[in-house]
C-alpha cells in the first residue's frame, strides 16, 4: 500500500504550522498520511499532529538523542522505518532544508525540491530560476519519494482529525561523529518569519540596526514577524534568519509590510503569495509597488510613527 510520511517540525513546545501544510500537499497525493514526531516528552506537540485532518496514525519516536535538531540523528530514524513509505515528505524550511536532503543520500535517491503542486503521484511542479519558471518533475517507478514542500503554496490542513498516537522506542543511536552544542536565537515572543499571518519588514533605508527598531516596534504591536531585505541583513542591520527572499525565507503571511524595500525581483519571490502586499518607500518608481496591493511613497520615518500612533 501507498503510504506517506512527514516529518514533523517543532520546537519542543509546539507544532510548527509547517506540518499541517506538508499534510495539505500529501493528501493530493491520495496517499495514506502519517505523521513522525521525533523527541522526548513531546506527548503535546504528537497530540496537536493527532489533531490534523487527514492524518491516519501520528508514530512518536521517544528518544534523548532525538530531542535536538540534528539532522544526522534524524535521519537515520526515518531512514529505519522507511520500508512501507512510497513518500517521505518534510518542509521546505530551514528544518526540511537541513534533513530531507540526508534522508535521500541514505536512501540513494534524488530530493524532489519546493513542491508547488501536484499534477500526479509522482508527477510535480516546482519554481525555477526565482520563481520565474515553473518546471514539471517526474519521479521514477518504484523509488521512494523524498520531498520537500514549499509550504508558502499550501494552506495548512484543518484541525478536527482523530489520529491514532503509536509511541515508539528509537530504532537507531547518537551519532559519534556529531553533536549538538548549543542554540541561540533572538526576536522574543514575536511569531516565526515563517508561520507568521503578519510580517513587517526592513530595508537598507533604515540607515542603522538603530533605526530598524523602529520595525520591531510595529510588529510587537501588530503581534507580527519580522523579516529584512537582503540588502539590511547584508549592511548588519539585523540577523539574516531574518531574510526575506530567493537566498532566504519563503513567506506566505495574510499581511506582508514592507518598508525602505525597493523590491529586487530576489526578494519579492519570497513574497509572492502573500495575501496583502503593503509597501512604504520615498521613491515612487521603486518596483515593489509593481506588486504591492497599497502602495505610500513617503518617508517610513514618518509614516512608521504615525502607524504606531494610530494602531496605539
Amino acid at each position: 500500500m501507498n503510504r506517506t510520511l512527514i516529518i514533523a517540525e517543532h520546537d519542543g513546545q509546539n507544532l510548527n504550522l509547517s506540518t499541517a501544510k506538508c499534510v495539505a500537499c500529501a493528501t493530493v497525493i491520495g496517499n495514506a498520511v502519517d505523521i513522525v514526531v521525533m523527541g522526548s516528552g513531546l506527548s503535546g506537540v504528537a497530540a496537536e499532529a493527532a489533531a490534523i485532518d487527514d492524518v491516519s496514525t501520528v508514530i512518536w519516536i521517544d528518544a534523548e538523542h532525538l530531542t535536538q535538531v540534528l539532522a544526522v540523528n534524524h535521519a537515520a530514524e526515518v531512514v529505519a522505518m522507511a520500508d512501507g513509505y512510497s513518500h517521505i515528505m518534510g518542509p521546505s524550511t530551514t528544518f526540511g532544508r537541513d534533513l530531507m536532503p540526508s534522508i535521500a543520500a541514505r536512501l540513494g535517491v534524488n530530493q524532489v525540491s519546493d513542491i508547488t503542486a501536484v499534477e500526479g503521484p509522482r508527477h510535480f511542479k516546482r519554481p525555477i530560476y526565482a520563481g520565474n519558471a515553473i518546471v514539471d518533475v517526474n519521479a521514477p517507478e518504484g523509488v521512494t519519494v523524498v520531498a520537500t514542500v514549499r509550504t508558502a503554496s499550501w494552506k495548512a490542513a484543518g484541525s478536527d482529525g482523530r489520529a491514532s498516537i503509536e509511541e515508539r522506542a528509537a530504532s537507531t543511536t547518537a551519532s559519534g561523529h556529531s553533536r549538538y552544542i548549543s542554540l541561540q536565537s533572538g526576536g522574543g515572543e514575536r511569531p516565526d518569519l515563517q508561520s507568521a499571518t503578519r510580517v513587517v519588514s526592513g530595508g537598507r533605508a533604515l540607515g542603522s540596526e538603530e533605526n530598524f527598531e523602529l520595525i520591531y516596534g510595529l510588529a510587537d504591536l501588530i503581534g507580527a514577524g519580522v523579516g529584512a531585505s537582503r540588502a539590511a541583513v547584508d549592511a548588519g542591520y539585523c540577523p539574516n534568519d531574518m531574510q526575506v527572499g530567493q537566498t532566504g525565507k519563503i513567506i506566505s503571511p495574510d499581511l506582508y509590510m514592507a518598508f525602505g524595500i525597493s523590491g529586487a525581483i530576489q526578494h519579492i519571490t519570497g513574497i509572492k503569495d502573500a495575501g496583502t502586499i503593503v509597501a512604504v518607500n520615498k521613491d515612487a518608481e521603486a518596483p515593489i509597488f509593481e506588486i504591492a496591493d497599497i502602495g505610500l511613497a513617503a518617508d517610513l520615518f514618518t509614516v512608521i510613527p504615525e502607524l504606531k500612533q494610530l494602531l496605539g
